[in-house]
């Protein structure tokens, strides 16, 4: 079987597993990340935007973060090539993007100096950071380029959907560092 077919396989499964158990696990997640956040501020002092995203059915709903953590965010936007860029996410009105998800499209793209991490939603991901997602490719493509490389970037995955086994891998997949679910806050060293 072909990475294509394995990938549209690992989709369906994981899909289903994350629909079921998203319910019960969502509002950990979150608290799991705002403790990362906190931690993660302690740290590093954060003078930069946080890349979080609008969720699409089924993903960790993350934007009540924006009201609760005083810290500015940063919303996706894909163009109609799956290029990906990131815009402060203000309190202007969002326009759609080209796979219609709502975005601060009026707001400039930021550079990857302006963003200290990236939270994105996943249907999975393995052990070595490799992240299924639903296809189009566009944070593999974003974070392919040598200037997002160096922006932390991490999964917001139910724990259900840890892959025990290595997810299927093609070469422009960009491992991610880690992930955050219901139970802890994993970071992969590379």
């Amino acid at each position: 079987m072909n990475q294509s077919k394995n990938k549209k396989a690992a989709r369906i499964t994981f899909n289903k597993l994350r629909q079921e158990h998203l319910i019960h696990s969502e509002a950990h997640i979150v608290n799991q990340v705002k403790l990362y956040l906190k931690e993660f501020y302690n740290k590093n002092k954060l003078k930069t935007l946080i890349g979080i995203y609008w969720p699409l059915n089924g993903e960790v709903d993350l934007r009540p973060l924006k009201e609760s953590i005083k810290q500015p965010f940063a919303l996706p936007a894909c163009n109609g090539k799956g290029e990906l860029t990131y815009h402060r996410w203000t309190n202007k009105l969002l326009r759609k993007d080209s796979y219609g998800i709502p975005a601060p499209l009026l707001e400039p793209p930021l550079k990857p100096s302006e963003i200290s991490l990236l939270m994105v939603p996943a249907l999975a991901i393995d052990r070595k950071g490799t992240r299924l997602g639903y296809g189009g490719g566009c944070f593999d493509r974003l974070r392919k380029k040598s200037c997002w490389k160096e922006v932390k970037a991490l999964a917001i995955v139910p724990n259900i959907c840890i892959s025990k086994t290595l997810l299927p891998k093609d070469d422009w997949d960009i491992p991610f560092d880690g992930w955050i679910n219901e139970k802890e806050t994993f970071q992969i060293n590379h």
